[in-house]
């Protein structure tokens, strides 16, 4: 059996896409800041006039997951962060806004197969937002370390053989994940 683990160093390319909410933008550019330093210091060229990542720039979350599910149906991307913040007003709008962004983030990367970073701050509070944007923590850098270590991680786990209808094995180069989840008929007869 095998231990699968994402690294945070460059090894192979990566291209990262970065999708950021304009709403809220004292929050967001702090957000997009620390994850910007992340990247650099781990090696990721951040110039977006590079090679390595683009930044999107949506009016607010809600508009994130569209974006960020797009950007992932390209294949041109190793993992995409999506820096947004949402925070409680007098009215439900916050509830229904943070409930869809957040599933709608999960779902471009379940049905995409590329990992999706949720990135958006969720408070009741603009302090409780700035606290984790930079006056206590900047939760930008987080964000930026799980995408190195998933893109990492998916990295090594679509590079394993996948076996085809006849239980041969072959490389695999699928951008996702679920033929390889599945198993074949000769390979359940030789369990």
């Amino acid at each position: 059996m095998a231990v699968f683990e994402g690294n945070f160093h460059q090894g192979a390319p990566r291209r990262f896409a970065l999708v950021i909410g304009r709403f809220n933008d004292l929050v967001t550019e702090k957000l997009l800041g620390a994850c910007q330093d992340c990247l650099k210091r781990h090696g990721v060229d951040i110039d977006p006039q590079g090679e390595q990542v683009d930044y999107a720039w949506v009016p607010g979350s809600f508009e994130i997951s569209m974006v960020a599910r797009q950007l992932a149906l390209t294949g041109r991307y190793s993992a995409i962060i999506c820096l947004g913040a949402v925070i409680k007003g007098q009215t439900p709008h916050f509830d229904y806004v943070a409930s869809e962004v957040a599933k709608g983030v999960a779902a471009a990367s379940f049905q995409t197969g590329v990992p999706i970073v949720f990135g958006v701050l969720t408070t009741d509070t603009m302090q409780q937002a700035l606290e984790r944007a930079g006056i206590k923590s900047n939760l930008g850098w987080s964000y930026a370390m799980s995408a190195l270590e998933m893109s990492s991680l998916m990295g090594q786990i679509r590079a394993l053989p996948i076996e085809n209808q006849h239980g041969l094995m072959t490389a695999g180069t699928s951008p996702s994940l679920p033929s390889a989840a599945v198993p074949t008929q000769a390979a359940q007869a030789s369990q």
